[in-house]
């Protein structure tokens, strides 16, 4: 069974940038993609960023195009988020996923630990 183990949530001002990552260990058996998922309260979970593990494909909703960048690091397993330009709206629990690569999106399989980003000044 998958863990994914997440760092790197905290408080930042507007503009301001921060990077997540999320290290997985154990077998992932079927899964070849991972990503992030946001919640913030009273609202649906939303995909901010994923990518495919063995070619790289990546895939951003239109709201975060160009602001936050998912990137992996194969020798250790990890994958991280480049959040840049943060705006208040981007406050919310950020969970790490893993999932199987369909129709260019990751659907998330298993959740890892949430971590905190709030963005305010």
């Amino acid at each position: 069974q998958v863990q994914l183990v997440v760092s790197g949530g905290e408080s930042v001002q507007p503009g301001g940038s921060l990077r997540l990552s999320c290290e997985a260990s154990g077998n992932m058996p079927g899964l070849n993609c991972m990503g992030w998922v946001r919640q913030a309260p009273g609202l649906g979970r939303e995909a901010v960023a994923q990518i495919h593990l063995g070619g790289g494909s990546t895939y951003y909703p239109d709201s975060i195009k160009g602001r936050f960048t998912i990137s992996q690091d194969g020798a250790k397993n990890t994958i991280y988020l480049q959040m840049n330009s943060l705006k208040p709206e981007d406050s919310a629990m950020y969970y790490c996923t893993a999932g199987l690569w369909y129709g260019g999106t990751c659907p998330p399989r298993v959740y890892g630990q949430g971590t905190q980003v709030t963005v305010s000044s």
